[in-house]
């Protein structure tokens, strides 16, 4: 399912009245740098829904009703519930991949690669539901090529299911959660 979230047209930060920058609550705060000096803007580790600071400064300052109708935004502060999928590169490929005791998946990928990135929240959402069942791990190709030829990597994102130290099966592209998963089950 899939959300639609709209989207704030904010003016430049001299326009705004400076308490749109002040931290909420005790959130550490980053600084935006610019030809009229540093502005400060709280930084955010997760999401959560919140009434917009924005929007209530811009509408109090008499700017764009348009601006001030917006009643909240999405603020980052969850990050606790996202899994990362740790990376693995020569010196750990044996022990972490090879030598594991339940069936490991392998994301090959690349900074530069667009279908890379789409892939990636797939990969985390796995690794997140089969917590304890499967491991799941990325190899970047540009840092670790030895590993992606060994294993005949030629497209990427590739991911491979290994399991007792074998290569069990491939899939190349950024295919579907389903896809992705009915390979999985067939391992478990």
């Amino acid at each position: 399912m899939a959300t639609v979230l709209d989207s704030l047209a904010v003016p430049r930060s001299s326009a705004l009245p400076s308490s749109a920058f002040a931290p909420i609550a005790s959130s550490p705060v980053c600084f935006l740098s610019g030809r009229r000096g540093l502005a400060r803007l709280p930084e955010f580790s997760g999401l959560k829904i919140q009434p917009s600071l924005a929007s209530r400064s811009v509408a109090a300052a008499g700017r764009s009703s348009r601006v001030g109708r917006r009643v909240g935004g999405v603020v980052c502060e969850a990050q606790e519930t996202a899994v990362e999928v740790p990376a693995v590169i020569d010196a750990t490929w044996q022990s972490l991949v090879l030598d594991a005791d339940t069936p490991v998946l392998v994301e090959f990928w690349a900074p530069w690669c667009g279908p890379c990135r789409m892939i990636h929240p797939v990969i985390n959402e796995l690794a997140k539901q089969y917590t304890g069942k499967l491991k799941c791990y990325k190899v970047n190709t540009d840092e670790s090529p030895s590993i992606a030829t060994r294993y005949g990597i030629r497209s990427i994102p590739t991911v491979i299911i290994f399991k007792s130290g074998e290569k069990k099966e491939a899939i190349i592209g950024a295919v579907p959660k389903s896809t992705l998963t009915t390979s999985i089950e067939k391992f478990l």
